[in-house]
């Protein structure tokens, strides 16, 4: 589907997921810019798209979608460093692709201007998906605005999940990655004891493909190009467990063992065997 003509549509954090959503929207016809804390030149190819001014930036985008890292990049690009709503001509709809708490969806909705539409659509399907324009957005929010985002998120996705209030999105989305982190650390565990076993990676990745210990990050191994990495607060598996807090953030109860023990096991994973 092609975009319409007045729609620009602004990528903000044009990282390893933000920066091939970009290159998606851009060949599907969008007028596209992007917006990075780093230099322009740090972009090759897509380097003429991108805007070093974020009120600049601001005033050109209409949409503006959010693919920073957390919630305190999120309030620095909104309110306080980056300010884009204080631009002259701040976007009229904010579509909230990071991965927070549900919680803060809605802390957001109440400090941003209330002509703002505020979309919540995080994604899953890791920069892998992202490149193929194949990733799966789970969206909540009002229903004209979202349907009139379709494009945009077709552009970008194979499977749209519509699934209703604003936060309904989020609240799968940290769901969901809960369970794919606790998917990492089982088949980062049994890959390691293998080893142990004298039982080859290969042929272990391959016949849990076929099997009751099939998962998404087991079957993608080899593609996933964070699979072997330890725990830093700035990969990878630091951004899967800022995930799995921002899942227990939105419990009323609090962390439950299980959920503690994700965590440690995250911050303890074993080194990859070669």
């Amino acid at each position: 589907m092609q975009a319409s003509p007045q729609q620009t549509i602004g990528i903000a954090g044009c990282g390893a997921m933000g920066l091939p959503m970009a290159r998606a929207l851009l060949n599907a016809g969008f007028p596209v810019s992007g917006y990075d804390i780093r230099p322009a030149n740090e972009f090759a190819d897509f380097a003429p798209q991108m805007i070093s001014d974020p009120h600049q930036f601001s005033d050109l985008c209409t949409t503006v979608i959010c693919v920073v890292r957390d919630e305190k990049q999120v309030l620095d690009l909104c309110f306080n460093d980056q300010a884009i709503f204080e631009a002259e001509n701040p976007p009229q709809t904010f579509v909230l692709s990071s991965t927070v708490s549900p919680r803060f969806v809605h802390k957001l909705r109440e400090k941003l201007p209330q002509d703002v539409v505020l979309i919540d659509a995080p994604m899953s399907g890791a920069p892998l998906a992202a490149i193929a324009a194949t990733l799966t957005f789970m969206v909540g929010g009002p229903a004209q605005p979202v349907t009139d985002l379709q494009p945009a998120f077709q552009a970008m996705g194979s499977k749209i999940h519509h699934l209703g209030h604003l936060g309904t999105g989020m609240t799968a989305k940290v769901l969901n990655n809960f369970v794919a982190a606790s998917t990492v650390v089982a088949v980062r565990n049994v890959l390691y004891h293998a080893d142990k076993l004298g039982m080859d990676k290969q042929t272990l990745l391959d016949v849990m493909r076929k099997s009751s210990g099939q998962t998404w990050f087991g079957s993608n191994y080899q593609q996933i190009d964070w699979a072997n990495e330890i725990h830093d607060s700035a990969n990878t598996i630091g951004i899967l467990e800022k995930d799995v807090r921002s899942f227990i953030n939105a419990l009323e109860d609090g962390p439950e063992p299980l959920h503690d023990a994700i965590i440690t096991a995250l911050q303890t994973l074993p080194p990859a065997p070669s």
